[in-house]
């Protein structure tokens, strides 16, 4: 297997904790949630375009502080409400499971019942996902200070539902997630390539390069990935078959440019 194929792998859109790259931007909305979480807040709202590295960060922050604090995340949406239900209860009284007559009023007189004794923290992600219904019952539940929700969300149209009025009191804190500057995207990609110890394949890469990679996926990680993983395939293909090609020591902007137009960024 070439270096450009094994390294492919690095550039695969995953959400895991290890997956976190730790850019000066990174980390400050890293200390940013984490200092939020800490105040008596009811809600937090953690909104980005898709690839800003939303579900990355509460994957980060989970598997930082889980054994610390009662700190829960749902990464994938539960639809349904009934479930959602029993989920959160099972949370909140360590595992034990919920009676099958559990309804939404009584679970909210729980909550008002233990608010003195417990407090726990859900990470609730692709929240735009969620029914209006179920988006109104999370903001009750979060009225009653039991459950502090940290709500993140694609920023669309669909997040004018977080922003009514009567949500956006409720909120007390928004943190927006934004794609990267060119110094945060060639820092990102020196790190990726780095922790797969790939240091030749890092030094290939140059500030022409990157400010292309940039100017194509406009600081976008999710699009970087993709752009990157292409450029990869390119690359591998020609060191198994035209190696003359790819002999230059650093990255080539026409097959960058080659990648774009095969994923659209370039219209032919």
């Amino acid at each position: 297997m070439s270096k450009y194929k094994e390294l492919q792998n690095a550039f695969i859109d995953k959400v895991e904790a290890d997956e976190y790259i730790g850019l000066d931007t990174s980390i400050l909305f890293y200390n940013k949630l984490m200092e939020s979480i800490a105040k008596p807040l009811k809600m937090i709202l953690l909104f980005g375009k898709p690839g800003t590295g939303k579900s990355v960060l509460l994957n980060k922050i989970y598997h930082d502080h889980k054994d610390e604090r009662p700190l829960f995340l749902i990464s994938t949406p539960i639809l349904s409400e009934k479930e959602f239900l029993h989920t959160l209860y099972r949370f909140l009284f360590q595992g034990k499971e919920p009676p099958e007559d559990l309804t939404f009023n009584r679970f909210i007189q729980m909550l008002h019942a233990v608010k003195d004794e417990k407090h726990i923290i859900v990470l609730l992600d692709e929240a735009q996902l969620y029914e209006p219904s179920t988006m109104e019952k999370i903001r009750l539940i979060s009225d009653t200070r039991a459950i502090k929700f940290v709500v993140a969300l694609h920023k669309t149209d669909r997040e004018d539902l977080i922003a009514k009025e009567h949500f956006q009191s409720r909120i007390w804190e928004t943190i927006e997630l934004k794609n990267g500057t060119v110094h945060d995207a060639q820092i990102y990609l020196q790190k990726k390539i780095v922790q797969k110890n790939f240091f030749e394949v890092a030094n290939m890469l140059t500030k022409r390069n990157v400010k292309l990679i940039h100017r194509l996926t406009g600081g976008n990680y999710r699009e970087i990935n993709k752009l990157m993983y292409t450029l990869l395939e390119i690359y591998d293909y020609y060191e198994k078959n035209q190696p003359s090609k790819i002999a230059a020591p650093t990255f080539q902007n026409k097959y960058i440019e080659m990648a774009g137009l095969k994923l659209g960024y370039i219209h032919a």
